[in-house]
């Protein structure tokens, strides 16, 4: 795997591993000139636009354009300027090839949503070659491609008008832009290159109509499926005359059964066309029939031709065989000639190759040799050259989509006294020259051969635990359906698992992943069992289908077990609860709001029905606006023996407004999150409780004019109002208005506190609120006589169907940045300090320590404020430097950040993901129980000895003063 990892070191000794990557691949230009770096620029799903060095695999440049701004198209232009064509063909950037530094952006006239088409030509002289034609928006446009300038534009919009294809005849001065009608008619516009005047507009009607994308098979002639896609109409245009011959599909290839559709491929003088069997590829003969060229089976990728000679085209064919892949490159003129025949081996967690891009370059026997980049199905790119794999990348980690986290294995105890005698001369070695490092005492080879003993000591990189809970696994689930673990050490991939290639289930042929859980984690027979992961996956985008329930064993990644479930998935609730083999109950809830319990164990459905008066759930409709909380009140399906399925009694149901608000965001505490105490003691020696409850609920509405971009209303038309919801009775807790506020909103929830972030219209800014809530029942505890006799409530039992007393405290803060994403740390035991990692709108984590947000904070406070920690008040919330947990780095395309709790109670560890990931551990108090890392052990054994010394003397001087004082 080739990748960026860099390693920090600050003065903490707090190891952090950043790795970059770049998503599926869209598109690929290659640029392998002889003089400069071969490279290849490719465009991605998650759009990024890179530039890959082809020796290595390594990112020359990279930029990631935003969510709002998907590349639609890519190319290169002089030779030296990348071409990119995003935002449905309203945005238009030229880029230095060499460094990837912007060099111009033009914003296109846009009429309407149509398909976005660039056209770089690349045959002509020098000043045809410096204009770019594009069409998005029902506008085509000439373009400079040296500085951007808009050189024409016409509009083609019309209502219904489909233009599918721009393109040039050979060197002619004229340009065409094609395209259906309806569906119903064939629209071809004939257009002058210097002035975009329109010399010639052609239509024709075709009674059958059209269905889908034509394709552009040579100078003068397209084509496409009919309406009933039952036959192929070839459209033959030249000089405004248009002629169709449709071709019936069944007539030249009678096993064709099912859905067909044609392939968007660039074979000059060929097209393929998909069935649910096999590849079908065509050529029109010498008196304009259609003529099958050759049949392929699935699966089976085709590449676009490529011109290797004047006249001579060739274009790739892979062809799966189990793990193996057969790369065959063939002559467009003639199939039966082979410019190349190879066979690699495949690793078989990659799956299916889903596309090729090929190039050629030329061997110092002044023959021809070609490279292929393959895009595969978990979303990894590999470069194959001469029958072996140059490089990969593992792309498919920049959609990560979940995660979670495993110990890893115990490290066993015993060991032989041979080793341990190693082990002690290699300890005293160490030190040894570590001394002689401290005392600058060392040689060259000293140096080198503490380096070397530092790299085989690495603990960091260990496959078993250690004793501060640094060392884990993190387990993510990517886009793509495959399933990677992490070492915290050093980021590598320890194992990886591809669920689709396994065919997890028959009938599921497209499963979309869902959510990763940790499914059972053992205590009692660590040092025999290992822990395992669950993969929900549903085999479809309706919620009505069925799901896919799959077990993955944590250290080694292989799958435990794998089934289709009998019904749909609706939602996912993991339970607080293990049964006698530890492992975690989780519901299920269907698209009939039936809860099925797993796993399906006797010992399980005891577990919950001891605790189903205790269980409660909640569903939101964010499209509707409305929140409804169920419980359980028995067995579902009476007359049939599912014991683990169970119905669910709504309680209550809220409704909001649909035209003043619209749901913005939800969020809850963490279900494994520990609280210290309940009690909080403030300046005055007064005690306050916090509400603590795994059932509080924020929600954020926002007003249905204000879901747009920021400004686009005013502050009398946009409010926030946010709520305090408890789940189980759907009482509002709290609520407030915050008037001129816009999303969007994002939002955290911890202990008794919630903290969300906004945008003020009115102040121009944006905005953090902090709402605390506490519990008024147990004031009376405050009594210390009450404590000592035992007259205090705190161990009366709680029910949340009493209407609590609770009072609210909240605030307001300005804040500089916008935010991505935000969360919480979290600690073992729950006292540490609490601080919010940040993911800002830089794509960097900001850690801002809580005690900024308490709603306590006064302008003046009194010294016994000032005692208890509280800042004085700001309306701005401060941005420290020093305060960036990625310190330089950018996670780009942040999505969320996860905390981890490590054995030592002052430590957090902290992964990022997004296009990148990123990893550190940090300690919002300082790590106050431990040493660092790099802690001088000999220097503290010399001091040691050196005061033993010291005293041993003193005592010898001290005895031998007395005694000759005792003689005078």
């Amino acid at each position: 795997m080739s990748q960026i990892i860099k390693f920090l070191k600050e003065c903490s000794c707090v190891i952090r591993w950043h790795q970059r990557y770049i998503g599926k691949t869209k598109h690929a230009v290659f640029h392998s000139h002889k003089t400069g770096r071969k490279r290849v620029v490719v465009s991605t799903e998650e759009n990024v636009i890179a530039s890959l060095d082809l020796r290595t695999g390594d990112i020359f440049w990279r930029h990631v354009l935003g969510e709002n701004d998907p590349v639609n198209q890519v190319d290169i232009s002089l030779g030296k300027y990348v071409i990119t064509l995003s935002s449905e063909g309203s945005v238009l950037r030229a880029w230095n090839l060499p460094d990837g530094q912007l060099i111009w952006e033009s914003v296109l006239q846009f009429s309407a949503p149509s398909r976005s088409l660039l056209h770089v030509p690349t045959k002509f002289g020098l000043e045809r070659e410096s204009v770019v034609f594009v069409f998005g928006g029902g506008w085509l446009h000439a373009i400079s491609s040296i500085d951007g300038e808009k050189i024409w534009k016409k509009e083609l919009y019309t209502e219904g008008l489909d233009i599918q294809q721009v393109f040039q005849q050979d060197d002619s001065d004229s340009l065409y832009a094609v395209g259906f009608l309806d569906s119903l008619q064939f629209v071809a516009y004939h257009i002058s290159v210097k002035n975009g005047e329109v010399l010639e507009e052609s239509k024709k009607s075709f009674a059958s109509g059209f269905y889908g994308s034509m394709l552009l098979v040579s100078r003068d002639i397209l084509v496409a499926l009919d309406a009933s896609r039952s036959s192929i109409v070839s459209i033959k245009f030249s000089r405004g005359s248009v002629s169709f011959h449709q071709t019936y599909i069944s007539d030249i290839v009678p096993e064709v059964a099912g859905i067909v559709e044609i392939v968007p491929s660039k074979l000059s003088g060929l097209f393929t066309l998909k069935t649910d069997a096999s590849l079908v590829l065509f050529r029109f003969n010498s008196i304009g029939e259609l003529v099958v060229e050759n049949t392929f089976s699935h699966p089976t990728i085709l590449s676009d031709s490529i011109s290797i000679t004047e006249g001579h085209q060739v274009f790739a064919v892979m062809q799966h065989a189990e793990t193996k892949v057969h790369i065959a490159v063939r002559f467009v003129n003639d199939l039966t000639s082979e410019a190349l025949k190879e066979t690699i081996e495949l690793h078989p967690q990659r799956g299916n190759v889903q596309k090729v891009f090929i190039n050629n370059y030329v061997k110092t026997d002044r023959s021809y040799g070609f490279r292929a980049l393959l895009v595969m199905e978990d979303h990894s790119l590999l470069l194959v050259q001469q029958g072996k794999i140059v490089w990969s990348r593992e792309d498919g980690l920049a959609s990560v989509v979940d995660s979670t986290t495993s110990e890893l294995p115990v490290e066993k105890d015993g060991v032989s006294v041979a080793k341990v005698e190693h082990s002690l001369f290699e300890w005293l070695k160490g030190h040894l020259l570590k001394l002689k490092e401290t005392l600058m005492l060392a040689t060259p080879d000293d140096i080198a051969a503490i380096q070397e003993m530092r790299l085989k000591s690495s603990e960091k990189t260990k496959m078993t635990r250690d004793h501060n809970g640094f060392r884990k696994l993190i387990i993510v689930l990517t886009k793509a359906g495959k399933v990677f673990a992490l070492h915290t050490g050093d980021g590598r991939v320890v194992w990886s698992l591809l669920l689709r290639s396994l065919r997890i289930s028959e009938g599921c042929e497209c499963p979309s992943v869902l959510k990763l859980s940790q499914w059972q984690v053992p205590h009692h027979r660590a040092m025999v069992e290992s822990p395992s992961v669950l993969v929900l996956a549903k085999c479809g985008p309706d919620f009505l289908q069925s799901g896919v329930f799959s077990i993955i064993d944590s250290y080694t990644g292989k799958l435990r077990s794998s089934q289709k479930l009998p019904h749909s998935l609706l939602q996912v609730i993991p339970l607080p609860f293990t049964d006698s083999t530890e492992q975690r109950l989780h519901l299920v809830i269907d698209s009939n709001f039936e809860a099925h319990l797993y796993p399906r164990t006797p010992d399980s459905i005891d577990i919950f029905l001891r605790e189903i008066s205790n269980i409660y759930w909640y569903a939101v409709d964010y499209i509707e606006g409305i929140m409804k909380g169920y419980s359980f009140n028995g067995k579902c399906k009476a007359d049939m023996e599912d014991q683990y399925c169970f119905n669910s009694k709504e309680l209550w149901s809220i409704i909001f407004p649909a035209h003043s608000e619209k749901l913005a965001i939800i969020a809850t505490r963490k279900m494994n999150e520990v609280v210290h105490t309940q009690a909080k003691v403030i300046a005055d020696q007064d005690v306050m409780y916090k509400y603590i409850s795994k059932s509080l609920i924020f929600v954020a509405t926002i007003s249905p004019k204000a879901a747009g971009e920021i400004g686009s209303v005013t502050p009398e038309e946009a409010w926030l109002i946010a709520y305090l919801i408890d789940a189980v009775t759907g009482r509002i807790l709290h609520r407030v208005i915050h008037q001129g506020a816009q999303g969007p909103v994002n939002a955290v929830v911890s202990e008794n506190w919630v903290v969300y972030h906004y945008f003020n219209l009115r102040a121009h800014r944006y905005e953090m609120s902090v709402i605390e809530i506490y519990d008024q029942s147990r004031a009376d505890n405050k009594d210390v006589l009450k404590l000592v006799l035992g007259k205090h409530n705190l161990t009366s039992p709680i029910s949340l169907y009493s209407r609590p007393e609770v009072v609210v405290k909240s605030q307001s803060y300005f804040f500089t940045h916008s935010v991505k994403v935000m969360t919480v740390t979290t600690t073992a035991k729950g006292i540490t300090s609490k601080q919010l990692l940040i993911g800002t709108i830089a794509d960097q984590v900001l850690a801002l320590d809580k005690r900024y947000l308490d709603p306590r904070r006064t302008a003046s406070p009194t010294q016994s404020e000032k005692e208890e920690g509280i800042i004085p008040l700001t309306d701005t919330l401060p941005i420290i430097p020093q305060s960036y947990v990625t310190h330089s780095l950018q996670v780009e395309g942040i999505r969320g950040i996860v905390t981890i709790p490590a054995k030592l109670e002052s430590t957090t560890l902290v992964f990022a993901y997004g296009v990148d990931l990123f990893f550190t551990r940090i300690a919002p108090s300082r790590t106050y129980d431990s040493l660092t890392e790099d802690f001088n052990y000999a220097l503290l054994l010399i001091t040691i000895v050196a005061l033993v010394a010291a005293i041993l003397v003193t005592w010898v001087l001290s005895e031998k003063k007395e005694l000759r004082d005792r003689w005078k």
